[in-house]
């Protein structure tokens, strides 16, 4: 309990630091539009210690649920290059939704199950069967809040192995279209004229296809 007690307060303070300190007006596009160039000094001066800084600073925005991670993505776009920024991105973003998705487990899966095991039993069961096809779908279409998916599934049984790699790759097409909508920039007016219906219809067959796997697995049953 003490444990749980002592992360839940780090994981206060740095939500509170965030506000406190106003980072989320550094955070937000039209500060990207302003010191895009800035960065891009900076990148060129010291490409790793650069790179390593940004994933920690997307790490922690995506580890404590805090916005942001739309812009850091266009950044990681703008600085890198959409492929590079796309490789960036994944990392920051995978290391930070598993570190969200453990601290749920961590401090609230006990409760949860203590609370409403009975009723949750069966859902545990149908996502634990076809987890790979569940998590691909959330992941793919961009519906659901990521922080909200990596809170939830933190309380399901699914396995850590399962979630750090299904995370990885099912965030790819979502981050390659924002990383390369930052790598043109100059053409964008707000984050809303990135995705087209064009684009959202296309993850959201991803997201469809993802799921045939689980309903055949339905069907059989």
């Amino acid at each position: 309990m003490n444990k749980k007690i002592f992360l839940l307060i780090l994981i206060g303070l740095g939500v509170a630091s965030f506000y406190y300190f106003d980072i989320e007006h550094y955070l937000s596009f039209e500060s990207l539009k302003i010191n895009r160039d800035k960065l891009n000094v900076v990148y060129q001066e010291n490409s790793i210690v650069f790179i390593s800084w940004f994933i920690g600073v997307y790490f922690l925005t995506v580890a404590l649920s805090l916005p942001g991670a739309t812009v850091l993505t266009l950044a990681a776009g703008a600085i890198f290059g959409a492929l590079p920024g796309t490789f960036v991105v994944n990392i920051g973003a995978t290391l930070g939704a598993t570190a969200s998705f453990l601290s749920a487990r961590f401090i609230f899966r006990d409760w949860v199950t203590g609370k409403f095991g009975d009723k949750l039993e069966p859902i545990n069961k149908g996502i634990s069967e076809s987890a790979v096809s569940y998590m691909l779908f959330l992941r793919l279409v961009p519906l659901f809040p990521f922080f909200l998916i990596n809170l939830i599934l933190g309380l399901t049984q699914v396995r850590i192995s399962i979630y750090f790699f299904v995370t990885m790759l099912g965030i790819i097409p979502g981050s390659f279209i924002y990383a390369n909508a930052g790598s043109n920039l100059a053409r964008i007016n707000s984050v809303s004229d990135i995705t087209s219906p064009k684009v959202f219809g296309a993850l959201v067959l991803l997201g469809i296809f993802s799921l045939i796997p689980a309903l055949y697995r339905f069907v059989k049953k």
